[in-house]
């Protein structure tokens, strides 16, 4: 029994994501890319060269 109330649970989270998984699938729209990233993937940019160096003491 301690068995079945610690699996039951586990079994209900994992049913409510994959019906979440599957309304996402089933309601998208058709143009709708979900393979796009986030952002564009950008140029490594140097940092600028430092400033004037402080004077010496």
């Amino acid at each position: 029994m301690v068995v079945l109330a610690a699996l039951i649970p586990i079994l209900m989270l994992a049913a409510v994501l994959a019906l979440g998984r599957y309304e996402e699938l089933m309601l998208s729209e058709p143009g709708d890319d979900r393979l796009e990233p986030a952002a564009l993937p950008t140029a490594a940019v140097s940092p600028a060269p430092a400033g004037t160096p402080a004077p010496s003491p």
